[in-house]
């Protein structure tokens, strides 16, 4: 269990090491843009409005990516838990949950995983339930038959 643990935290990690890299890169296209710009003999800084709100934007997105690293780097995936928090992996009569990012259904050795947030609808039902819970969503009825 504490592999499949450690999978799905390597994905989180990929996924968010990913937006990073794309978010850096970006920034760094931006910024070279606004430099041509500037270098240029035209008076019209039109152009640079946009690119300076682009700029802003991505390094708001970069700012957030980080921060779901940093929530990353708080999971220990060989962990058990009794009740679901961060990091815990749930498995209930019909799917399983495992709460770190809003990253959505990945597949995992045949077997689907829906990795979400703790602050999403379903991640908030689901936090501090224990083996044995049940939780309704959508009009859908989760029994919780373990928690990892």
């Amino acid at each position: 269990m504490s592999q499949i643990k450690s999978q799905l935290l390597e994905v989180c990690f990929a996924y968010v090491n990913k937006r990073i890299a794309n978010y850096k890169d970006e920034i760094e296209t931006i910024k070279d843009s606004i430099e041509n710009n500037d270098k240029g003999d035209e008076e019209d800084d039109s152009g640079n409005g946009k690119l300076y709100n682009d700029l802003e934007k991505n390094s708001q997105h970069l700012s957030d990516a980080r921060k779901m690293l940093d929530t990353l780097n708080l999971i220990t995936s060989n962990t058990i838990h009794q009740n679901a928090v961060l990091g815990s992996l749930v498995k209930t009569d019909s799917s399983n949950f495992y709460l770190a990012l809003s990253i959505g259904k990945v597949e995992i050795d045949n077997e689907t995983y829906f990795i979400i947030s703790k602050s999403s609808p379903i991640g908030e039902l689901l936090i501090n339930k224990t083996a044995g819970d049940r939780i309704t969503f959508n009009n859908t009825t989760y029994n919780i038959k373990e928690i990892r």
